[in-house]
């Protein structure tokens, strides 16, 4: 087997709508497909970045809260990746998003930081 690349990540979300506006107004997502499945009282809403497949919404009932703080075992975070992580934050301060302060990796000597959808998913911002 032969990995290509990662095709999307999929997110449950307590509110569609709200969720659903998040990612398409504030973060700028395109929506590629959006369908409701009624034998699931579902929504499923297909992200694009730059034209590529990313991020499957889920909605469904009653969705079990999920543990993020303290770190749990499992998903950590979804990185996005910008050009300007100053005007980024800039922008996410305009509308009314708590994001942390902007550091360095250590590493790559790239800026970073994070901030969190209306769940509470840690989102990280990491500049080219």
């Amino acid at each position: 087997m032969r990995l290509t690349k990662i095709h999307h990540i999929a997110i449950i979300c307590s509110d569609y709508q709200k969720s659903k506006d998040f990612y398409v107004q504030i973060l700028g997502m395109k929506p590629a497909q959006e369908v409701y499945r009624e034998d699931r009282d579902s929504y499923k809403l297909d992200l694009e970045v730059n034209g590529y497949y990313q991020i499957e919404l889920f909605s469904f009932p009653n969705p079990p809260e999920r543990t993020s703080y303290p770190e749990a075992v499992g998903l950590r975070h979804l990185a996005l990746e910008v050009e300007d992580i100053e005007e980024a934050v800039s922008y996410l301060t305009e509308q009314q998003i708590k994001v942390e302060a902007i550091r360095v990796d250590p590493f790559t000597k790239k800026k970073f930081t994070f901030f969190a959808d209306p769940d509470g998913l840690p989102i990280e911002l990491y500049e080219q």
